[in-house]
């Protein structure tokens, strides 16, 4: 069984902070760290051609760590958007932020509009960054725009469908994640994309963020191409219909 590559990647980077623990340093220099593998990363997906790539890095439930530790990640957040734009763009990559913004300061909210507005017509790998983001916020945002215009009288009731629903959601317009991956040995989904990874397949390694390379991206794409996706359908029908 040979899936091909995955079009969409999706990952929740975890064991920055653990792998700066073990090292004996501050944790921010485990987040540090852990953006010079979102690069090595990057670079794969776009010798690799996969459209989408979409990167956890800030959880709506992530104000709940130490004030200093989420000030350093906005800066981090900042100071990234800031030194890499401008190498995606020569790259053609497309960065799109989803998530709660308005949470954020107005000069990042205005860095990532600057971003995003810089890299729109780029046609090469799209970069997701989903940053205070939760996939419960995302459902609820989507239904309350679905409810407002069932107010206005330009939806009915009966209009609503999973087809609507989607065209509501934060990514809207990019395919469904195929392949999942989470670093850092927890196995759960930890409330990133909840309704996009429905029929995801997920793939789970101990090795902490900063860790991760281009070997281990093999393997997760590797198991990937080995796996039947049957979407509902007997094995014997996806392997007639092969």
């Amino acid at each position: 069984m040979d899936n091909g590559n995955p079009k969409h990647i999706a990952i929740i980077m975890d064991g920055n902070g653990r792998w700066a623990t073990n090292k004996m340093l501050p944790r921010v220099m485990g987040h540090r760290a852990g953006v010079k593998t979102v690069r090595k990363v990057v670079e794969y997906c776009i010798k690799a051609e996969i459209e989408v790539l979409s990167l956890f890095a800030f959880s709506s439930e992530n104000w709940r760590r130490p004030k200093k530790e989420v000030n350093l990640l906005m800066e981090l957040f900042m100071g990234t958007l800031q030194s890499e734009v401008n190498k995606l763009d020569e790259n053609n990559v497309r960065l799109c932020v989803i998530g709660d913004k308005s949470e954020f300061s107005e000069k990042l909210q205005s860095k990532i509009a600057d971003s995003e507005l810089k890299t729109c017509k780029n046609t090469g790998l799209n970069l997701v960054i989903a940053a205070n983001y939760g996939g419960r916020w995302d459902v609820v945002q989507a239904c309350k725009k679905i409810a407002e215009k069932v107010v206005d009288g330009e939806l009915r009731s009966d209009d609503i469908s999973e087809q609507l629903i989607n065209q509501h959601l934060t990514t809207f317009g990019l395919p469904e994640p195929d392949l999942f991956i989470r670093s850092g040995g927890e196995e759960r989904i930890s409330n990133f994309l909840i309704w996009q990874l429905a029929y995801t397949e997920f793939y789970f390694t101990d090795t902490l963020w900063p860790d991760f390379d281009s070997d281990l991206l093999d393997l997760a794409v590797d198991s990937f191409k080995r796996r039947q996706r049957r979407f509902g359908k007997t094995g014997e029908q996806v392997l007639n219909e092969n």
